[in-house]
């Protein structure tokens, strides 16, 4: 059974991860399998509209935990060839048909996609913060959010679809048996424009899409390194467990008062 099945209705190219027993968790070839699917849908001159799903419950749960303790590599092994798709190479776009579960870096793929259908049913969480030293702080920055939602988006808070339709994360609500009906008629629409106003506008709407500065990915670099890196570890081997962790949080526990800073970097 393939972890990535394809599909092609004329010039639009479905994308489906397929590891439903996993909640199509991202394992290395999963992520090898998509990288696949994007270079073949990019290099197509017949293929102009993509949309993206999952198998299952789940449109993807995210990190593949048990792979990334066998590896002892936090975060998972990339694919060996570019996914354009991941970065941003991609020239077409991307629907999303959300079908479930969306967590982690299973919301990051949903968050890379132009337009937006979820189920009811589906649930959303950035967990940057339950896996790493530092949080999502750029994703509700990225999606225009106000700060205190935001705020609750970078702490590992879920959110419904619901809610995630009321502030404009979501451009379509719908049961399931209307999601994929729902993603076909929106990119068939994409389809009746004129082929350069429809790649135009999608490159031109990306590069508008707000962006943390250099200073602010500089400082993001240095909290990601500022605590125990040991709970990396201990994050997954407890979510793989089914236990509760113990986190150490800071080799020195003086550490959590020397918090680098804008400023602290800029003297350097």
């Amino acid at each position: 059974m393939a972890v990535v099945e394809t599909e092609k209705h004329g010039q639009i190219f479905v994308v489906r991860m397929n590891r439903p027993d996993r909640l199509n968790a991202l394992n290395h070839e999963m992520r090898t399998e998509l990288s696949a699917a994007w270079n073949e849908f990019r290099a197509s001159r017949e293929l102009e509209v993509a949309i993206f799903t999952g198998a299952g419950r789940g449109f993807c749960a995210g990190e593949d935990m048990k792979e990334s303790l066998k590896d002892g590599a936090p975060g998972g092994r990339r694919p060996e060839i570019e996914d354009p798709f991941m970065s941003g190479k991609l020239e077409k776009p991307v629907i999303a048909a959300i079908n479930g579960f969306a967590m982690g870096g299973g919301f990051m793929l949903v968050e890379r996609t132009d337009l937006r259908v979820a189920v009811r049913e589906a649930v959303f969480e950035v967990s940057e913060a339950k896996r790493w030293l530092l949080g999502g702080y750029n994703h509700g920055h990225i999606a225009n959010l106000p700060y205190p939602v935001a705020m609750e988006m970078a702490l590992g808070f879920r959110f419904t679809a619901q809610r995630f339709y009321e502030i404009g994360f979501v451009n379509r609500l719908v049961d399931a048996a209307e999601l994929m009906p729902t993603a076909m008629s929106m990119a068939e629409h994409l389809l009746t424009l004129p082929p350069a106003s429809r790649v135009n506008t999608v490159h031109m709407m990306r590069q508008m899409r707000p962006a943390p500065g250099p200073d602010m990915q500089r400082l993001a670099e240095v909290l990601h390194e500022h605590g125990a890196k040991s709970d990396l570890m201990e994050s997954r081997a407890a979510f793989a467990e089914k236990r509760k962790p113990n986190f150490k949080g800071w080799n020195d526990p003086e550490d959590r008062y020397r918090l680098p800073t804008l400023e602290s970097l800029q003297k350097k």
